[in-house]
């Protein structure tokens, strides 16, 4: 964890996937894919679909956490995608983005 101007950080370094070919449309679809296992997997551990959670919760916490990488590594897969067929300067996006949520409030520098 990196602390700057009071801003805690959780930096991850996911790799570019070499063996695919993505672009936008497959890369989007396959974040909503992913994103809806994740959304899946805390429905059914709450019991919101009706069923008994039949999963420690140790168990549960373990898939979700692989299934946030999941949704991680294809937004970054998208990221790739952006930079290089697109020319996105997602640093500079990532700059941008953390200025939003400091005028939003939702952090406080």
């Amino acid at each position: 964890m990196e602390i700057d101007n009071g801003i805690r950080y959780k930096s991850i370094s996911l790799p570019r996937l070499n063996n695919l070919k993505p672009n936008i449309e497959s890369t989007a679809l396959k974040l909503m894919e992913e994103a809806g296992e994740l959304a899946q997997l805390i429905g059914k551990y709450r019991g919101l679909n009706g069923e008994k959670c039949e999963m420690e919760e140790k168990e549960v916490i373990e898939k979700m956490s692989e299934e946030l990488l999941d949704v991680a590594q294809v937004a970054v897969s998208m990221m790739f995608v952006l930079e290089e067929a697109y020319n996105v300067d997602i640093e500079q996006k990532v700059q941008e983005h953390i200025q939003k949520l400091i005028r939003k409030k939702y952090i406080k520098e």
